[in-house]
Order: structure tokens, then sequence, then C-alpha cells
């Protein structure tokens, strides 16, 4: 059956009501502390990304070659792409009490990924993960299983609309330039 303009738009919003207004007050609840640290958080999000899933590196010229952690920590241009990782995230949380900036946010984000950058879709998943680790080791004792349930929904989310963006622009799965990417997920429980 074909899609008519618009029905993609709509699945969208739909998706974004899935959390409840509780679930929406944890994840940004949770956010709020973390953003706090906006930039470190951000660096260790990508180092341990980069670190466990090299392949991810393939995309980004500027510190393709690093292998050591502390000089990723240290690279300007890795604590750059940190800060814009972290700021997308953070209008995407700021605003799960509207659907429509969320699916206006990650589809930008999407269609850049898929068009100018070529960044293969499942890196979105992977790094959502690497995301969700880090939260529950800053808040290893303060991360209750609703809350992580709260962050698997929107990490669950996030995907969903990204890969709707890259459906929407004909997104054909690319061939690696470096690496194979890689064969496994982080999970996002035990």
């Amino acid at each position: 059956m074909e899609k008519v303009p618009g029905d993609m738009e709509r699945e969208r919003r739909e998706w974004s009501e899935e959390l409840s207004e509780a679930e929406r007050k944890a994840v940004q609840a949770t956010w709020a502390r973390l953003y706090a640290n906006c930039e470190d958080v951000g660096v260790a999000i990508l180092v341990r990304f980069f670190v466990n899933f090299p392949s991810a590196k393939q995309y980004f010229s500027q510190f393709r070659h690093m292998e050591d952690p502390l000089e990723m920590e240290r690279s300007p241009q890795l604590r750059k792409h940190a800060c814009r990782v972290m700021g997308a995230l953070n209008t995407v949380v700021e605003n799960l009490h509207d659907p429509d900036k969320v699916s206006s946010v990650l589809a930008l984000v999407g269609k850049a990924h898929a068009l100018k950058h070529k960044v293969e879709p499942v890196y979105f998943k992977i790094l959502s993960g690497v995301i969700l680790e880090v939260i529950a080791e800053e808040f290893a004792n303060d991360f209750p299983p609703e809350t992580q349930k709260a962050w698997a929904k929107l990490r669950g989310l996030i995907y969903s609309h990204v890969t709707a963006a890259y459906k929407e622009v004909g997104w054909v799965q690319q061939v690696p330039n470096t690496t194979t990417p890689p064969t496994t997920l982080p999970s996002s429980g035990p």
C-alpha cells in the first residue's frame, strides 16, 4: 500500500506520544542532572562509542585515526561533536511534550546523517545504547526500573524517528569505507 504524503509525519507524532507524562518527567529529571555536565558527559559517551565500536569512526575524518581514548577526549573536533549530539538530545528531551517538535528535530538529524554524512542508521541504535549505559552508570544508585524503562522507550522512539527519516529520503545501505559495521548491539537490559 502506498503512503499518502503526511502519513509518515503522522506516524512519527504517534510514536512520540507513547511516553506517558510520568515517563516524560522521569526522562527529563534524569536528563537535567546529566545535561548540567553536558560537554564532559557527551565526550564520555562518544569516546565509549568509538572505543567499543571503532567502525563508527569511519564517518569522522577529523578523528578517524585516533585510537587512544585520552587523545579522543582532548580532541577539539570530538568535543565539538559531543556538544552537538548533546544539544540535539536536549532539544528532544525538553520537547517531549511536543510531538511535532520532536519529530521535526529527529527528521532533520536523520536526513542530514543519511544524505550528507552517509551514516548507517544502525549507529543511532548503538549510540543510544551507549547513552543508556552512561546514564545507568552515572545514576547507578538513582536509576529505578521505571526510569530505565522510560529511557529504553525513548531510545526506541528516537531510532524509529531517525529510521523513518532515512526511509523518507530513500536511503540505500552504503558499503562501509574501512571496516564492517558491528555485529553486536549493546543491550538495554540484563
